[in-house]
């Protein structure tokens, strides 16, 4: 198992709230305010308990654990 290893403890009790989690990361990221409020309704609506959000959360950690690339700078006089 390598140093950077993205695999952790358990697998995720459901895989499609793992990845509505992580749309969702990504749309917060990007500061897609319309996408974050479609996915929160599609997370309310489908959601049934407890495992669902953790799996949901596990999704959000897995991709804030990636860290941003840093922009580059569009003017380069300064």
């Amino acid at each position: 198992m390598g140093l950077f290893s993205r695999k952790s403890d358990g697998a995720p009790s459901n895989p499609a709230m793992t990845e509505l989690g992580r749309e969702f990361a990504i749309a917060r990221r990007h500061r897609d305010r319309k996408t974050m409020r479609r996915i929160g309704r599609e997370y309310e609506a489908t959601a049934i308990g407890e495992t669902d959000a953790a799996s949901f959360q596990r999704g959000q950690d897995a991709y804030d654990a990636i860290p941003p690339i840093k922009a580059s700078r569009r003017n380069r006089r300064r």
